[in-house]
């Protein structure tokens, strides 16, 4: 997965929610690690909240953050299993406007290599909604790790060849405009 040095890096605006019925800002471990390694790629964090596995309050900030021009991108973390409190695919269901869903089934693959036919418990999903990304990862610190290491560190690099997300940013819109 070449980076073209020779292409301008654009910074990414990226907010994080945490979906979780027992974690604060002090022990909200996969939330410290996308943070970090979200400012350590150059892009910037805007925002970062807790809430409850709770659908309709994960659809309001989904769509406070989707409604806010100063973010690009929502990365979730938590929520994505499936037991009965794991709700955050249906709230993503609630607001996007396309599935991205080489995401989740490229996120799948790379976890069979690491946790084998656990994997198939993970419901990681992507899509986009109001021209904003959004990613739903499990609430592992270790899924986080591999979601970004292996994903979106690269189609969230304006320089990744031979195409990425942040290429097609200026067009998720673009179907507003012909209406």
């Amino acid at each position: 997965m070449p980076i073209d040095e020779s292409r301008t890096f654009l910074p990414v605006n990226i907010a994080v929610l945490t979906v979780s019925d027992t974690r604060d800002l002090a022990t909200d471990r996969s939330g410290d690690t996308l943070a970090a390694r979200i400012e350590a790629a150059g892009h910037k964090l805007v925002a970062r909240e807790i809430c409850k596995d709770e659908a309709t309050v994960i659809e309001g900030i989904l769509r406070r953050w989707i409604a806010d021009p100063a973010v690009d991108c929502v990365i979730t973390t938590g929520g994505t299993g499936i037991t009965g409190r794991d709700v955050t695919p249906e709230a993503f269901a609630r607001v996007l406007d396309k599935e991205i869903t080489g995401f989740g089934e490229l996120f799948r693959m790379l976890s069979y290599q690491k946790i084998g036919t656990s994997t198939i418990q993970s419901r990681a999903i992507g899509g986009v909604a109001g021209g904003t990304y959004l990613f739903a990862l499990p609430g592992s610190t270790g899924a986080c790790k591999d979601a970004w290491d292996d994903i979106l560190l690269f189609q969230l690099d304006s320089r990744h060849r031979p195409c990425n997300l942040v290429e097609l940013m200026p067009r998720l819109q673009e179907h507003l405009k012909a209406a």
